[in-house]
């Protein structure tokens, strides 16, 4: 059961990669997490990501491929927000990594903006919160440490809009890679309607999984 997660940022990809990942017991691999713990360690990547761009495809995949070589990752694996390029999605295929269901969240920019700059990290564990959608128990605190809660440097209209843009050119890119590999059977490509409520898109995804190509 190999997942991909597509969709711009703020779209639930995140929160639904953990819910996934504890119903069937696999991985939820986050690009978002990998790069994030590398931000101690290089500065390269730091500098690349606090300004708002996208870490070079050779550096993600590089990382990438070297989580999914781990024994965890036999079973299955759920990765959230990679491929990001065309680039990427072929570099998978002439790894010969195999993908199952790839799904892709949608989401109005307007939805996604606000959604953005209201949502506060506990940066080592990646878990996500929202001042108005999806409040932490004490405010500005994660649930489960009690550490403080941050604002991503890169959660900020100039930036976001940065992003998006550089997404929705990707994006295309990667539906028409992925619509034509559906085509030829070798995996399932949905649509999530990522405007409604989390467990009624838990429950879809659940319901696309379970169901034979």
């Amino acid at each position: 059961m190999r997942i991909i997660l597509l969709g711009a940022p703020g779209t639930g990809k995140g929160t639904q990669a953990k819910l996934i990942s504890d119903i069937y017991q696999i991985p939820n691999i986050s690009t978002g997490i990998i790069l994030r713990k590398q931000i101690k360690k290089n500065k390269k990547i730091k500098k690349i990501i606090e300004s708002g761009k996208l870490v070079s495809d050779e550096i993600v995949i590089s990382l990438i491929k070297k989580r999914i070589s781990q024994i965890d990752c036999k079973t299955g694996f759920i990765l959230d927000g990679f491929p990001r390029t065309i680039f990427q999605a072929k570099a998978m295929q002439k790894e010969k990594i195999k993908v199952d269901y790839v799904l892709e969240f949608k989401l109005s920019i307007n939805q996604i903006i606000k959604r953005i700059t209201g949502r506060r990290i506990h940066l080592k564990s990646g878990r996500s919160y929202h001042i108005q959608f999806k409040k932490p128990i004490l405010e500005g605190k994660d649930d489960i440490t009690g550490e403080s809660l941050e604002i991503r440097k890169d959660d900020n209209i100039l930036i976001l809009k940065k992003r998006l843009k550089e997404y929705k050119f990707n994006r295309i890119l990667l539906m028409n890679f992925y619509i034509e590999e559906k085509n030829k059977k070798r995996l399932k490509y949905k649509v999530i309607d990522a405007n409604e409520k989390t467990e009624t898109i838990t429950s879809k995804i659940k319901d696309i999984i379970s169901k034979k190509y």
